[in-house]
């Protein structure tokens, strides 16, 4: 179901950052055929060599969203790492790798925070902007009643309290725009497809964004600097 985002106003430009994978995708799909926006960006690895691990790619990023001359109402980070080739999350401290912890943090807390440097300052001073990054609901301290995954709990930790302090600063010159951290729930896509199973039922990513999106048309400033979940409810920290 598309959203009609009818909180922004219309005619300014939107970006998905990530936008090769699955929630990505759908993402710009669905914000395209919003209408809402003049343009729709999605920007990836994959298609236009954004690499959010490296300062001068989101630095030609963010020159290249800037000479839309378009006002930046709505960016979504959809990126994210839980496991690749021998990089799988840990079971016990007995896997722990500084390697495997660092790359985590790199991807899942540095490279959005760097995001957010180039890009939240394009946010307009004037008028709803939102700038919200993906989390997840393992990254909650106040939650984890499993233990495991170290890296990954850590680093969505951490982007939390990136994102947190950053709305803090946001607010003081951009008093209508928001910075969240949104838990997608679970996705039916590559990252999260070796972990489902009867506890954890994935929903489509189409059916994922369609949620997120909701959650961003209902946002206001007094949740700037949240952490809430697919239906707009906080999430512990």
């Amino acid at each position: 179901m598309t959203q009609s985002l009818q909180s922004f106003t219309p005619g300014g430009l939107a970006v998905v950052i990530g936008a090769s994978g699955g929630i990505g995708q759908a993402l710009t799909a669905q914000l395209a055929a919003s209408d809402r926006f003049a343009r729709v960006i999605g920007l990836s690895r994959r298609d236009d060599a954004l690499d959010i691990t490296d300062a001068d790619s989101i630095a030609r990023a963010a020159t290249r969203l800037s000479d839309t001359g378009l006002p930046l109402r709505l960016v979504i980070l959809a990126t994210g790492l839980l496991h690749d080739g021998d990089m799988q999350p840990e079971k016990s401290w007995r896997q722990l790798d500084g390697a495997m912890l660092a790359r985590s943090f790199a991807v899942n807390a540095i490279g959005p925070a760097l995001v957010a440097r180039h890009l939240l300052p394009l946010l307009p001073r004037q008028d709803k902007a939102v700038f919200a990054a993906l989390s997840a609901k393992v990254g909650s301290i106040g939650d984890n009643r499993l233990g495991g995954w170290y890296g990954y709990r850590a680093a969505k930790a951490a982007l939390n309290q990136l994102m947190h302090t950053a709305a803090i600063e946001l607010a003081r010159t951009r008093p209508q725009a928001i910075c969240v951290t949104l838990h997608p729930g679970t996705v039916a896509t590559t990252l999260s497809a070796p972990f489902g199973g009867p506890g954890h039922p994935a929903v489509a990513p189409e059916a994922a964004a369609g949620r997120l999106l909701s959650v961003i048309d209902g946002l206001t400033p007094a949740e700037s600097g949240s952490f809430l979940d697919h239906t707009g409810l906080p999430l512990a920290w």
